[in-house]
């Protein structure tokens, strides 16, 4: 349950699915969004919008958590690239810190 407390300091309204990709990216940092789609059933529409959430401004242009950094993939295949940001990384090691205790 504390973890979810967790999540909901940052949105109050965060779903499900949202703290699931944040765990898999965190999980995975870096990771293709096209990893997270598979390995997460997800939608390519339901990851983005999931992954939207987790960024700096979700889909309706309200901030997001600013948890996950996206880059395009430099090896000109246009992948999307999602690693954590210093406050994701911070994020999960609370997490870590709560699970551990």
């Amino acid at each position: 349950m504390l973890v979810n407390e967790k999540f909901r300091e940052l949105d109050r309204e965060v779903p499900g699915q949202v703290v699931g990709m944040f765990l898999y990216i965190a999980s995975h940092n870096p990771c293709h969004k096209m990893a997270v789609e598979e390995d997460l059933e997800f939608t390519t529409a339901s990851a983005s919008r999931n992954l939207k959430w987790l960024t700096i401004k979700k889909s309706n242009g309200k901030p997001g958590m600013n948890l996950v950094e996206t880059t395009l993939e430099t090896d000109g295949s246009r992948r999307l690239l999602c690693h954590l940001t210093t406050k994701g990384k911070v994020f999960i090691d609370q997490i870590l810190s709560i699970l551990n205790d």
